[in-house]
């Protein structure tokens, strides 16, 4: 595909770099030339210095053959301007815009963005992808990483395999006969630096991170046979006010459970309209690097310390404060990738990665067929998948163990009709099924040719 990226920021640079990894023609626009030199000179993209709004840069980066536009830069404004160039002068089929400021999102002011107004066909909202993630984490403590599939009914946990760990050095073909009526796969691990599909005779060592399917109803139940038993998190204390921070407070309002939230705040300003736009959170002004202000808002007995302040110095450190006066867990945002492998050593129980959701919903998008749904894992070079089996496709009715499936794949649950099936040898795929697949970065490519011709999935 020929793609435009408009903005080298954070945002941008990350997702140039996965489409790039994918081997899609790629031309990245920003307004600083430092920006397109450093992309330019890393990755194999063509870069343009310029406004991405204006029609004749729009023009040299190729919009006229472009198959997809996605903008990027830090103004929503130019990123909507942007997405109208594109459409009223050289018809991009599909226009992708990164919309932060709130006022655009509401509910009743959404009819802004369509085909006779502005021609927007996906907006993202890293603020508001990035509040739902954490809101997953908060309601599964035990996994540092929760992706939902099919409405929510199958969930992707990434757990911690700790030294207590009760099925340590058990190969992962007992792991059925210890739990028979678990409903549970694992589909991938990541072992260091490296992720892998285990075979059934691998297992589990400390210091492993896996990633299992299964169904939403018994992630507690999996949780707890992986040696986790966190309790649910009701005190939470949130660190930083920003759009990130009021988005999962009013998520924590809604919610049906009982949280007592309180907010910590730096700027004044900020902290004062935080205020008046919640009802039931406390917030509190200062800044979360002093013991007073944390000791003010009690994070000895918090169960969840959540920084999501601008600063990443400020997340990780305040967090660690915090874990340190008596906070059960912490979760930090972290935008520098830079930081991520110094988490789990630092003592930082899970990290968010807010490029990873951007990314995992732009894909969805460039991938070919009926994709549902698409995660990209952080840092693990691996993505989950869920699929529409269709009629066409020629492995249905075969046991999946008498598939030739590329190494690095793994089917991990099935869901057809109101059944949830974990794949086994004599699983067979049936036309209608939501299908959910782990792959391998370097094998998605293979995963694309097997079933692009029958299924169209990709």
């Amino acid at each position: 595909m020929n793609i435009i990226v408009c903005g080298a920021g954070q945002v941008g640079a990350s997702i140039a770099r996965q489409l790039a990894d994918e081997h899609h023609d790629v031309t990245v626009i920003d307004i600083e030339p430092e920006l397109i030199k450093r992309l330019s000179n890393s990755l194999d993209v063509q870069g343009i210095v310029g406004h991405a709004s204006h029609p004749d840069v729009l023009e040299r980066a190729g919009a006229a053959s472009a198959d997809m536009l996605i903008a990027a830069t830090y103004s929503d404004e130019v990123n909507m301007v942007a997405c109208q160039v594109a459409h009223s002068l050289f018809s991009v089929p599909t226009k992708i815009a990164r919309v932060r400021t709130q006022c655009y999102l509401m509910r009743d002011r959404r009819t802004l963005f369509g085909p006779d107004d502005l021609p927007v066909d996906l907006i993202i909202s890293p603020e508001h992808e990035v509040a739902h993630a954490i809101r997953r984490r908060v309601d599964t403590p035990g996994a540092f990483e929760v992706v939902p599939f099919a409405e929510d009914r199958i969930y992707m946990m990434g757990i911690a395999i700790g030294p207590d760990c009760p099925i340590i050095d058990t190969p992962l073909q007992q792991l059925t006969e210890l739990f028979p009526d678990l409903n549970v796969r694992v589909v991938g691990m990541r072992r260091g630096d490296t992720t892998f599909v285990p075979t059934s005779e691998d297992q589990l060592l400390p210091g492993d991170q896996v990633y299992v399917v299964t169904e939403k109803a018994m992630r507690n139940r999996v949780l707890a046979a992986y040696g986790h038993e966190e309790t649910e998190a009701r005190r939470i204390v949130i660190i930083g006010g920003g759009s990130v921070g009021l988005n999962l407070a009013r998520e924590l309002e809604a919610s049906d459970a009982s949280f007592n939230v309180k907010i910590i705040e730096i700027s004044e300003g900020r902290a004062q309209y935080i205020a008046e736009a919640l009802n039931k959170c406390v917030v509190l002004h200062g800044d979360a690097l002093e013991q007073e202000i944390l000791r003010e808002a009690n994070v000895a007995m918090a169960d969840t310390v959540i920084a999501v302040a601008n600063d990443d110095e400020v997340n990780i450190l305040s967090a660690l404060l915090a874990k340190r006066e008596g906070a059960q867990r912490i979760i930090v945002l972290v935008n520098n990738n830079v930081y991520g492998p110094l988490m789990p050593s630092l003592g930082v129980d899970v990290y968010i990665d807010p490029r990873a959701t951007t990314v995992s919903t732009i894909l969805r998008h460039v991938r070919r067929g009926r994709i549902r749904g698409l995660h990209s894992l952080s840092g693990a070079k691996a993505e989950l998948i869920e699929a529409e089996a269709l009629e066409t496709l020629d492995i249905l009715d075969t046991p999946l163990r008498d598939l030739k499936v590329t190494a690095g794949v793994r089917f991990g649950a099935i869901v057809r009709g109101a059944d949830v099936i974990i794949p086994r040898g004599d699983t067979v795929i049936k036309a209608g099924d939501r299908v959910i697949i782990f792959a391998l970065a370097e094998q998605i490519k293979k995963v694309e040719q097997m079933f692009s011709v029958q299924l169209g999935y990709f």
